[in-house]
């Protein structure tokens, strides 16, 4: 099984050519889910309620295996599939990449459709910066203060991210850790009896 995945690290915006008289407005955004992306889109169209048309596709999941690719009124497969297949060459998921067009009175044809569309996604992917992400996964200890010191070293010796701590009555602590390395954290704690562990969805 696979742990990591490339994608981008930040969104690129607003790299703009143009082609007989039409405008393209290439953006790319990192993205966790179809809800995230689905958001992205919406804020383009508020942005720019007078495109003629915002192509998009988006390649979701560690293996790229929850994708979409749509057209938005251009011939079918001229807009969405050069977009997605941009993707696909950089090998990279958990991505959106969305073109703005701007209708400037000379039709573009299918193929030219196809080789603006791509261009607009090469162009924005090429500012992209390509980073590894690693899967991670949220745990949740409640341990008493005598075990303090051992969760927390073991905490530390995992390289977890301690994301919320509550010291009360109880000691409660939520880390996140990545997938690869949580099943020898949770070994760890087995010798601490009194440590109730959460592993969250």
């Amino acid at each position: 099984m696979s742990f990591s995945f490339q994608t981008i690290s930040n969104p690129v915006e607003e790299i703009t050519f143009k082609e007989k008289g039409s405008k393209f407005i290439g953006f790319a955004y990192p993205v966790d889910d179809e809800e995230e992306a689905k958001e992205r889109l919406t804020e383009l169209w508020q942005k720019y309620p007078d495109a003629t048309h915002i192509c998009y596709a988006y390649r979701l999941g560690i293996n790229g295996e929850n994708y979409r690719a749509n057209d938005d009124g251009e011939p079918s497969g001229s807009a969405g599939l050069p977009i997605y297949n941009q993707i696909l060459s950089k090998e990279i998921t958990n991505v959106l990449v969305a073109s703005v067009r701007f209708y400037g009175g000379t039709k573009l044809g299918v193929a030219g459709l196809i080789k603006a569309y791509k261009l607009s996604a090469q162009m924005v992917l090429e500012e992209a910066k390509i980073v590894e992400k690693h899967l991670t996964q949220k745990v949740n200890f409640e341990f008493s203060y005598e075990d303090q010191g051992s969760v927390m070293r073991n905490i530390d010796k995992f390289n977890a991210e301690v994301l919320k701590t509550e010291f009360t009555d109880k000691c409660a602590v939520q880390v996140k850790i990545r997938k690869e390395n949580l099943e020898n954290f949770l070994s760890s704690f087995e010798p601490l009896y009194q440590v109730k562990i959460e592993v969250l969805e």
